[in-house]
């Protein structure tokens, strides 16, 4: 195995800012869509080796000229390169801001720590985790420069969570804001090297001495895996979406560049995490892909995004339609004139809710749907192409259509699978369920959807029994897991139900041992210390037995059914 400081010195120069749209990415085989893959810089190859095998890949398209990337790319190295070092890049609500010098100089010293101190080699999964802020954009920035996996993770999840991630990704390094090692560490992951940032300690990352050189950028191909992305599906195990270089900027070259528009001198924020593909793209990617900044929110709640708003003349804002609910009843006391582009996605999105903020702010909200496995948005629709009530078109670059459970296409004003296909594709690492979502080419997105007669796509509901709550994605049987962990408990079944404020919420029925008392209260606190709390119910029913078929099967539906009539 190759040292990765002669790695990264063999390395080609940053590529110049927006070159990747020259040649295109591979040639296509006889497996539907998938491009030739390219040489990989990966020294560690377990990514590339655990991609689905080329039948069970979607059919990629790159039908416009921006898409057709070369076969080297590195996407951190083409975000970091271009804007003068005095422009800024980050604000924090403290009033600092970094700019983009002073953000490169940070990221190449990050990348030499990593390779020369902690051994980090191109291919490597290197787990991310803490609050939103610059350093840990920098971090993930720094870990795609070197070549490595990002794996980026939530500061709320809990150890059962984040081992069960890591064990699934072959997880070895971490680095983590130290207000969130303490449950990394409880995790107790074989293996696993954590580096804590933001301490006093002396083996702090920000500590240790690096050279002030620049970090030459490890030359992978556009093909190579650059970041893994953890999603629950309806079984509760999380599934490791797994994206390449190319597809970083294919978000930024779709979505933002020709459905959000974004200008130089914007600052975005939002509520998403950068844990969440929808945060690290409105954050991170879009600010960055155009030269703009981007206020990062530790706390992004409502009730810190209106200040947030007024305070930093925030231009552009992504969050879920529960906060944009939630915003209204208090819009009389903040100044928000400087906003001139909201997204709204994450769940769907009412059209009161739509009329509602158009109705106080003037701003027409741009509705979108994404999923971790194609990494951002691929349907939405902007201005007066608007249509309140839907979601909007498909995206350029991106084609959709709706299709019934054997892959025939509806016709126009029938529900059906909502099927999609573009420059990005799922691909699950090492997971069955690949079969599951990409059939014939196309991704299956797990939505019910109507096309209308004039192309306009409008949400139904969930195809499955994933359950959506302000924005969260939360699987039932995950949180029905933690709850039979309890030693109290004999049966569990949760299901969503519709909520006005945060279009559904989290509700847990249990079976617990005879002669127990039948607290909610400390059920709850018990799934709180092994979920994030985001999943933990909002309420708790206790029955004496779950209702069953005949031949033991839990009929989930009798629990909506009951739940909707309460």
């Amino acid at each position: 195995m190759s040292s990765p400081t002669r790695y990264a010195r063999c390395a080609s120069p940053p590529p110049s800012h927006h070159r990747a749209t020259t040649t295109p990415t591979g040639r296509p085989t006889k497996a539907r869509g998938r491009p030739a893959m390219n040489v990989s810089a990966h020294v560690d190859t377990f990514a590339r080796d655990h991609l689905p095998p080329p039948d069970q890949w979607p059919e990629l398209r790159f039908d416009l000229p921006e898409l057709r990337y070369p076969e080297r790319l590195n996407c951190a190295a083409e975000l970091l390169h271009g804007p003068p070092d005095d422009r800024p890049v980050f604000h924090t609500p403290s009033g600092d801001t970094w700019t983009y010098g002073t953000l490169r100089a940070r990221v190449d010293r990050l990348a030499h720590l990593l390779t020369r101190d902690l051994g980090v080699v191109p291919g490597n999964r290197v787990l991310l985790r803490g609050p939103t802020t610059p350093w840990l954009a920098a971090c993930w920035l720094a870990v795609l420069k070197a070549g490595a996996v990002a794996v980026t993770v939530l500061a709320q999840q809990r150890p059962h969570e984040l081992r069960t991630m890591c064990e699934i990704a072959e997880v070895r390094h971490a680095l983590c804001d130290i207000r969130a090692v303490d449950d990394l560490a409880k995790a107790e992951i074989p293996g696993l090297r954590i580096t804590a940032y933001g301490g006093d300690a002396p083996d702090d990352l920000f500590h240790r001495t690096a050279p002030d050189t620049p970090y030459r950028a490890v030359d992978t191909a556009a093909d190579d895996v650059a970041l893994i992305a953890f999603t629950s599906g309806t079984t509760g195990r999380p599934k490791g979406c797994m994206h390449f270089h190319r597809d970083v900027l294919a978000i930024a070259d779709t979505f933002s560049k020709h459905v959000l528009a974004p200008h130089v001198d914007d600052v975005f924020a939002g509520s998403p995490p950068l844990g969440f593909t929808f945060g690290l793209g409105g954050l991170v990617i879009f600010p960055m892909r155009v030269g703009a900044s981007a206020l990062l929110l530790e706390q992004a709640g409502p009730k810190q995004l209106l200040p947030a708003i007024a305070e930093h003349r925030v231009s552009v804002l992504f969050t879920a339609p529960t906060a944009y609910r939630a915003m209204l009843a208090e819009l009389d006391g903040y100044d928000i004139s400087c906003l001139r582009r909201c997204v709204s996605a994450g769940e769907n999105l009412p059209a009161a809710t739509w009329q509602a903020w158009h109705e106080r702010t003037g701003l027409r909200l741009i509705n979108g749907i994404g999923a971790t496995e194609l990494l951002h948005i691929f349907i939405s629709a902007a201005d007066e192409q608007i249509r309140p009530g839907t979601t909007g078109v498909a995206v350029p670059g991106w084609q959709a259509r709706v299709q019934d459970a054997d892959g025939a296409p509806v016709a126009d004003g029938e529900p059906g699978l909502l099927a999609v296909r573009g420059p990005v594709g799922c691909r699950y690492l090492a997971d069955p369920r690949q079969r599951e979502y990409v059939r014939e080419g196309w991704n299956i997105t797990g939505d019910t959807y109507v096309r209308e007669p004039d192309g306009y796509f409008r949400y139904v509901a969930r195809a499955d029994d994933m359950i959506i709550s302000a924005g969260y994605n939360i699987a039932g049987p995950e949180v029905e897991e933690a709850l039979l962990r309890h030693p109290d408990v004999l049966e569990a079944a949760v299901v969503g139900r519709a909520d006005a404020a945060r279009g559904q919420i989290v509700v847990a029925y249990a079976v617990v041992r005879e002669g127990v008392v039948r607290d909610a209260e400390a059920l709850r606190a018990f799934v709180k210390s092994e979920l994030a709390p985001y999943k933990c119910p909002r309420e708790i029913v206790f029955l004496d037995a779950l209702p069953r078929t005949a031949t033991g099967k839990l009929q989930r539906f009798r629990l909506r059914t009951d739940g909707d009539q309460q």
